[in-house]
């Protein structure tokens, strides 16, 4: 027998599955449109209005829960950058925090950064390259020998660079993707092997100058004050468009998002970093009352531009996106499509071109090569600098920036130690102590990320 309750059941049931009831459409195509027509009425995504925006407090604790969760990124390089600016200005208060020791700290970091640009690319597949420096160097040996004995112009002499560096890159990506050597005993041996290249090029004791006045002004000479001024305002600019647009982007898709209050406070201390730094790059820094001295140095912009170009590439590209899977899980990457010999043999490459754009800068602000140039601890820097700033060396996390942060760290720990007096062992004892360091929050923070992901 039928009770009175079955037929207000029966018709619950016919409304949930999209029957025809008189409070709604009848069927499921209908809910749809229904639902077409109230977006278009409104100009916002239903689904916008899912992910309400958390208050400033609430997403000041949520990303200290991503820091306790192990999301640490490149925080520890920051702090440390700020601690040891306010250490070294302390101590030294006449020289360091002066405008012309902050150019040429910034021209000294330049090279460490571009170097371990591209060894970001090789860590974050888990890799290494241990002849990154040397190749740097042999590059910059055959950019000189060009100028020298045939008298080319700038662009191909650093074309030439460029070439030799893509070229020891490519020999390495294939060793290490097609016969599968791993990448420390290739690199090794390209380690050595290149340093004898470059004794052969100069020859055991010799130098050859550098003296081309477009590449010498890389490391040597100055962005007129009023392009320093202009350049600083587009990059504030550009970024605070980037970040904004990012936070409306995902607004309007009903995305998880930062409070608006944290983007401004991000934004602002970019802006106020900005300008701070061309403010006191734009006085007069020479000694000599008759001179003027005074500008960004031009490789500033330059590992700008390269920061810009090497993040999208990254970050924003699908090429970007299948290094992240190679270097987080090469099988998984595999079996999605993805050729990891392919992306494996591309790191290299990038790395080592780039290494050889470091050997230009050295050769630049040296003016000179020899057949040491980027040997000693030069390979070690750059590591070092990576690391530092945040990139994982057990592969899949990690930043251009975070090289951009870690290289000027290791610059400040040689700029400061050295206007303290302190010997050559002691920059080697507290860099070595800060790239352990760095290791350490990097093993502990991917425990953590396991640790939580379970």
């Amino acid at each position: 027998m039928t009770t009175p309750s079955e037929p207000r059941a029966a018709s619950r049931t016919r409304s949930e599955t999209g029957a025809t009831t008189a409070d709604g459409p009848a069927t499921e195509a209908e809910r749809i449109r229904e639902l077409a027509r109230a977006t278009a009425t409104s100009g916002e995504s239903p689904m916008a209005r899912q992910a309400a925006e958390p208050g400033f407090g609430e997403g000041v604790r949520a990303y200290l829960n991503r820091l306790r969760g192990g999301d640490i990124g490149s925080l520890p390089a920051v702090l440390g950058l700020v601690v040891l600016f306010v250490l070294f200005a302390v101590l030294r208060p006449g020289t360091f925090a002066t405008a012309g020791n902050i150019a040429n700290l910034l021209v000294q970091a330049s090279s460490i950064i571009v170097l371990a640009m591209g060894l970001t690319f090789v860590l974050l597949l888990g890799d290494i390259d241990l002849s990154a420096g040397v190749a740097g160097g042999a590059s910059a040996a055959v950019m000189a020998l060009l100028f020298r004995d045939h008298g080319l112009p700038w662009y191909l002499g650093l074309l030439g660079a460029l070439l030799t560096g893509l070229a020891i890159g490519t020999l390495i990506g294939l060793l290490v993707s097609r016969i599968g050597i791993p990448s420390f005993v290739v690199t090794l041996a390209f380690f050595l092997g290149v340093q004898g290249v470059t004794l052969w090029l100069i020859g055991e004791g010799g130098t050859i100058p550098v003296r081309d006045p477009v590449i010498v002004a890389i490391a040597n000479s100055n962005v007129p004050v009023w392009l320093g001024w202009v350049l600083a305002v587009a990059a504030a600019v550009a970024y605070a468009a980037v970040s904004f647009g990012r936070w409306v982007g995902q607004r309007r898709r009903g995305l998880s998002r930062d409070n608006i209050g944290l983007v401004v406070l991000r934004v602002a201390v970019v802006l106020l970093v900005l300008l701070v730094l061309t403010a006191i790059l734009s006085q007069n820094r020479a000694r000599v009352p008759s001179i003027v001295l005074a500008g960004i140095p031009y490789s500033v912009p330059v590992i700008a531009v390269l920061l810009v170009v090497l993040t999208l590439v990254l970050g924003r590209t699908a090429y970007g996106r299948h290094v992240y899977a190679v270097g987080g899980n090469p099988e998984a990457a595999r079996r999605a499509g993805i050729s990891v010999r392919g992306v494996r043999l591309s790191v290299f490459m990038i790395g080592s071109t780039l290494a050889a754009f470091s050997g230009v800068i050295d050769a630049s602000r040296l003016n000179s090569v020899a057949p040491g140039s980027g040997g000693g601890n030069t390979l070690l820097l750059g590591v070092g600098a990576a690391v530092i700033g945040g990139t994982s060396l057990f592969g899949g996390k990690g930043k251009i920036s975070n090289a951009v942060i870690g290289g000027l760290v290791i610059a400040t720990i040689a700029n400061g130690l050295g206007l303290l007096g302190q010997r050559a062992f002691v920059n080697y004892l507290v860099t070595g102590a800060v790239l352990l360091l760095a290791a350490a929050v990097d093993a502990t923070s991917r425990r953590r990320r396991a640790s939580a992901a379970i």
